[in-house]
């Protein structure tokens, strides 16, 4: 084994392979996600080179390529526009307070790895995951119309325009705030208020006016309110460009499988309209050199500034850990390995964190990327680094040629990643699964889009984890079933319980537990003890059940006392593991049932059953009851 500095160079050809054509292949979607983002196309860049190597370097996926993806994006465009919003659209005062977040949301993801929670992550059933992808895919769709059509609300002066009114009112609360932190009282000196206001001016309202359309055209619903003007005022020339980007980039791969789609589709545009397109719009400047290290994010901006977006942070945080662990499940899928999902998500809130310091927006474990990196040789973490690399490498030397990339280009890039992170398998198969499963997607779909991401994983997980319990409640009560009084001989005993039924069923009742006993079947458990018939005794057969919560606990104790208010005898047979530690710590047992009626099995409590019941036959008693087994 070739190891330095405790990486593996045993594969270093197919490391350097893979990782070069993954790093190929983030170029253009790293630009493209940071444009998306609002924070500009280098910002993207930073993020797929710090996130990239670090979280290669530090996480528990041996080929994972992590940087910017479609949700991760989806999301900090959310963070970046509320952040601007919230600070009067002043984009100078917010950059620090949006890295923070970055920051705060790699420090969080830390965190998470380091209580390990990424332990848990693989039980979000799958119609969250399915509605939540979907919904990320409608998402980065609807938002990309717009740039697609060439169309941007804050240059459309009769749009802007219209927000005049709204804008002076912003600028009139501005100054009541201002008089009131000056103690100044308004209605004694309203004329300070007039004098203020008339020196507001129209190049003032403009500004107000640009940054009040900007964000009422922001998000899903911004863009939907503005697409009837989009399409009145399309700009040709971005509309073919990113035509002819989605053409490419479905086209190209029946022609060429080397090179990637969207690579190939961002240099031939590019070069297209650099020679053939005299007016065309850039991304905007891309800076040459290595990035410099926000240090003002820990100086520009108050606390009481950054703790209304401490919950953003978390969101950032928690949709990063559930966005790469899915991707290492998918690696582990494809190169029958494991991988650690503690430590991915210790390496993907260094690689966050260091990438907020330089200005990048935040990323995760990118699925598509990552399967090219196996694909294309990639097998040790080295992949990962040398696709940072790469991309450093990119930036240092072509900086200002990246500058000149369309950006139609990148919105046409984007819709067909919108298209592509779409679960259509799951779409194709709602007629066939489960109603409550296309329930459960279809809500986190919608809330997805028209919510909050976050928001709607909580609302699915909630929904699906009540239909699962629903579900289990539903098989135990099946295999329970209590039936009629007079139909109780028709139960079908158990394997081991030979004739004691047609013997002593008249003065033994065996009750039949198959699954777990919690909260969702605890009641129906309780009425079916309730129903039956006057026999001398109970015997409860925990073979099959595994597990007891809580409630489970209660509803066999107030069960147990039922049973013997009517001076009915409680045994358990093969009461053992969970169930029975719960009843010892609760004092069930001794205190409500005897050990010594705690049977190690059937045939056991059979035995003394039969003496029991000997005994028992001797004193006067009143055994007309019927046999009863379910």
């Amino acid at each position: 084994m070739k190891k330095l500095l405790g990486l593996d160079f045993t594969h270093f050809r197919g490391d350097l392979l893979g990782g070069i054509t993954a790093g190929i292949v983030a170029l253009p979607l790293a630009l493209a996600f940071g444009l998306q983002s609002g924070m500009g196309a280098a910002a993207g860049l930073y993020g797929a080179i710090f996130i990239g190597f670090f979280a290669a370097l530090f996480g528990g996926t041996n080929t994972q390529i992590s940087g910017p993806t479609a949700p991760m994006t989806a999301v900090s465009m959310v963070v970046i526009a509320g952040i601007i919003a919230g600070v009067e659209g002043d984009v100078d005062r917010a950059i620090p307070l949006i890295l923070m977040v970055f920051l705060l949301a790699g420090l969080i993801q830390i965190g998470l790895g380091i209580i390990k929670i990424g332990t848990y992550i693989r039980y979000i059933p799958y119609p969250v995951v399915s509605g939540f992808m979907t919904g990320i895919g409608v998402i980065i769709i609807i938002t990309q119309v717009l740039p697609l059509l060439g169309y941007y609300p804050k240059e459309d002066k009769s749009f802007v325009r219209e927000f005049k009114p709204q804008a002076e009112e912003v600028l009139l609360e501005r100054i009541l705030r201002e008089e009131a932190a000056e103690d100044i009282l308004v209605l004694e000196d309203f004329k300070e208020t007039v004098r203020r206001a008339g020196s507001i001016t129209r190049q003032e309202i403009q500004q107000e006016c640009v940054v009040l359309a900007q964000n009422g055209s922001s998000g899903v619903i911004g863009a939907l309110k503005v697409m009837a003007r989009a399409f009145r005022n399309i700009n040709f020339i971005d509309l073919i460009l990113g035509l002819i980007t989605i053409a490419i980039i479905y086209g190209w791969k029946r022609i060429n499988k080397l090179i990637p789609s969207q690579l190939a589709a961002l240099v031939f545009v590019t070069i297209g309209a650099y020679f053939f397109v005299p007016d065309y719009r850039t991304i905007g400047v891309i800076p040459a050199g290595f990035p410099d290290l926000r240090l003002d994010i820990f100086t520009g901006f108050t606390f009481s500034e950054i703790r209304p977006f401490i919950v953003s942070a978390f969101s950032l945080a928690f949709l990063g850990a559930i966005d790469s662990l899915l991707t290492s499940i998918v690696a582990d899928n494809l190169t029958k390995t494991k991988h650690r999902p503690n430590k991915e998500l210790i390496g993907q809130g260094i690689g966050n964190s260091i990438a907020s310091l330089f200005g990048g927006i935040p990323g995760a474990g990118a699925t598509i990327r990552t399967v090219v990196n196996i694909d294309s040789g990639g097998k040790t973490k080295i992949s990962g680094m040398v696709a940072g690399l790469l991309l450093l490498t990119v930036l240092l030397s072509l900086g200002p040629l990246a500058s000149k990339i369309p950006a139609a280009v990148l919105a046409g890039i984007l819709v067909t990643v919108g298209i592509g992170v779409m679960d259509w398998k799951g779409l194709k198969m709602i007629r066939k699964i489960p109603t409550k499963e296309v329930v459960v997607m279809l809500l986190v779909l919608a809330m997805t889009v028209f919510v909050g991401l976050i928001e709607a994983v909580a609302v699915g997980m909630i929904l699906a984890s009540i239909l699962f319990m629903k579900t289990i409640s539903d098989v135990v009560e099946r295999r329970t079933v209590s039936a009629p009084l007079k139909d109780f001989s028709r139960e079908i005993p158990w394997y081991d319980e030979g004739d004691i039924i047609e013997r002593l069923g008249h003065k033994v009742y065996i009750k039949h537990l198959d699954g777990p006993l919690f909260f969702g079947f605890a009641t129906r458990f309780q009425e079916m003890i309730k129903v039956l018939p006057e026999i001398e005794v109970v015997i409860i057969r925990m073979d099959k059940v595994p597990y007891m919560d809580q409630s489970g606990l209660y509803a066999m104790e107030e069960a147990i006392m039922d049973l013997q208010a009517k001076d009915i005898k409680v045994v358990f047979t093969d009461l053992k593991g969970q169930p029975l530690a719960i009843m010892e710590r609760f004092n069930l047992i001794p205190r409500l049932v005897e050990r010594e009626y705690c049977f190690e099995n059937f045939g056991a409590a059979s035995e003394w059953l039969e003496r029991h019941l000997l005994n028992e036959s001797l004193k006067p008693k009143n055994a007309d009851s019927e046999v009863k087994t379910s």
